[in-house]
């Protein structure tokens, strides 16, 4: 088979041909023409971005016959021979199907070897991080400690799997992705070679499919020649790499900011017939929202750009839209994408992805702009305001506001809630039954209370600790709560756990009621004032201050002539 893949022909043969990694050509070319490279290098990178290529340049230019030198000849037997394969000194090794300890162990034992061929033996392994444990102890020694006539290259696309004893032991270049721009200049300079025209919107397509690789680029662009009939035109590479073009991804995107369902899925449905990718689709969607985004905070910024050229439509559609929906939508775009990787049906999720944007937009979930510094003192204030109210209704008083300016009057809420008149009946019959010494006793014990519920349910816990006791029978506590829902949640959720725990560390109680702090004023008040009014009736005497210092204890009693 005569043909060879474009990436094969125009593999680099000199390190100046290594495109897009201008830190690491230069500094191996000094070190070349110094002599002065190191025993080991480690390459790190994504794929397709030279680390194999350079290795075997540095391969040649070291035992061409005209070194010192920074670039191989490419003319002499040595670097033919290199290039064909044919030189046995050089070593070229695939980790990923030699990763045992035998493999490794053989090349310790044929590295004291003098070379036969050329000057220096040079071992590239490929995809490093693929060797087993036992292969990399193996390794070791040898990697720090080689004969002068050995030289290690290690590659690889994911250097963080490598040991750091191994690192350690090399020098390391870390080739980064190739800029969309370089891969586009390499495509025009090898289709001016071979006299093939093509469009420039077609070659920033394929350089945006690569991701940065130009192995990638390359077999595309050979892909790409091979559909397209006299020419390469954009609509060709769309149809080899199955992406969306921008046209139809700002009609899509234009639809979802009118909020015009209808004409968005009928537009994925259609490119779904043309044979797109949903996965493929929904990440085109991803990076040309994240264009509009970045071109609305950097307008000058278009080389950043991603996916979308800057024209006409698109600067349109960046005008309309929000930042904030754009954020949101990236967000929303990049859940369903992960939904999508392990469904059966991704079409179903992409649906439904486009449905959450047309929603988000239409129901104003993401605020079109940020309020002002004076809109939120003024919301700060009127949240203080409900607060205030709100303590004063839980008290049992409205205040009302007649003019601005005028004292707040109060009056008194005549019927309190059912739940508050339920909890205040049964606090009434527990005060009948209560004395001051059966409080004292709960209250003494109520911290080992605290840490037995702690230790049955931290929730609990939690809940409780916004109480205490303020009055006790000889079977009933009774809780006083800052906050009704720390009060509701005892009550219901955690009720059996206290009453059990109530059992165990008290003196014979064995169950609890509860009521808010406020609440538990206005019952402490009424029943005070029943018991004096009742023995007035009955002994007309001031029995009464002694049930109630009998009952809550003489600090706490005070009585009122209004």
């Amino acid at each position: 088979m005569g043909y060879q893949a474009l990436y094969r022909v125009w593999r680099p043969q000199q390190l100046k041909d290594v495109v897009g990694q201008e830190h690491i050509t230069k500094t191996l070319q000094n070190a070349l023409l110094q002599q002065k490279l190191s025993h080991a290098y480690l390459f790190s990178g994504p794929r397709g971005t030279g680390k194999t290529s350079a290795a075997k340049i540095i391969a040649k230019a070291i035992n061409c016959e005209k070194a010192p030198v920074a670039e191989p000849c490419n003319e002499c037997s040595a670097c033919k021979g290199i290039t064909s394969g044919a030189i046995v000194d050089v070593i070229e090794i695939d980790a990923a199907s030699n990763n045992g300890v035998d493999e490794i162990r053989d090349i310790r034992d044929k590295v004291k070897f003098a070379p036969s061929e050329v000057r220096y033996k040079v071992y590239i392994i490929d995809e490093v991080h693929m060797l087993s444990t036992g292969a990399f102890n193996a390794l070791l020694k040898t990697l720090e400690e080689p004969p002068g006539h050995v030289l290690f290259i290690l590659a690889t696309t994911e250097p963080h799997k490598i040991p750091l004893t191994i690192i350690s032991r090399c020098q390391r270049f870390d080739f980064k992705r190739i800029t969309n721009q370089a891969i586009v200049s390499r495509m025009q300079f090898i289709l001016e070679h071979d006299s093939i025209i093509a469009d420039e919107d077609a070659l920033f397509m394929i350089a945006r499919a690569a991701e940065g690789g130009m192995r990638d680029a390359l077999s595309l662009l050979d892909q790409a020649i091979s559909f397209a009939d006299e020419s390469l035109k954009l609509n060709d590479v769309l149809a080899v790499t199955g992406a969306v073009s921008q046209q139809a991804l700002t009609n899509v995107v234009s639809s979802i900011e009118e909020g015009d369902t209808l004409a968005a899925l009928s537009q994925l449905e259609q490119l779904l017939q043309d044979g797109k990718d949903p996965n493929r689709f929904v990440e085109d969607l991803i990076y040309y929202f994240r264009d509009l985004l970045l071109f609305k905070n950097a307008p000058k910024a278009e080389d950043l750009l991603e996916r979308a050229k800057v024209d006409e439509h698109f600067k349109g559609l960046a005008s309309r839209v929000d930042v904030h929906w754009l954020y949101a939508a990236i967000e929303s775009l990049n859940e369903s994408q992960q939904e999508m990787k392990w469904s059966a049906h991704p079409k179903i999720f992409l649906e439904l992805a486009l449905l959450k944007l047309v929603n988000q937009k239409e129901s104003n979930v993401v605020a079109s702009s940020s309020p002002s510094s004076t809109e939120v003192e003024e919301l700060k204030t009127k949240i203080a305001s409900l607060e205030k109210k709100l303590e004063n209704v839980q008290v049992g008083n409205i205040v009302t506001q007649t003019e601005e300016g005028q004292a707040p009057k109060q009056r008194r809420v005549k019927k309190a809630p059912a739940q508050a008149r339920s909890g205040a009946a049964r606090v009434k019959e527990t005060l009948k039954e209560a004395d001051k010494r059966q409080l004292q006793l709960v209250t003494s014990r109520w911290g080992d209370v605290m840490e037995r519920i702690k230790v049955k349910s931290v929730p609990a816990h939690a809940w409780l600790s916004d109480c205490k006791p303020v009055a006790s029978s000889a079977s009933t506590v009774v809780l006083a709560f800052q906050n009704e829902m720390h009060r509701d949640m005892m009550d219901t959720k955690f009720r059996e756990v206290l009453e059990a725990i109530i059992q165990e560390a008290l003196n014979g109680q064995s169950t609890f009621a509860t009521l808010l702090q406020a609440h538990w004023e206005q019952v402490k008040e009424d029943y005070v004032a029943e018991q004096k009014g009742s023995t007035k009736e009955e002994e007309g005497s001031n029995s009464l201050v002694d049930e109630a210092v009998k009952l809550v204890g003489e600090d706490l009693i005070e009585f009122s002539d209004s």
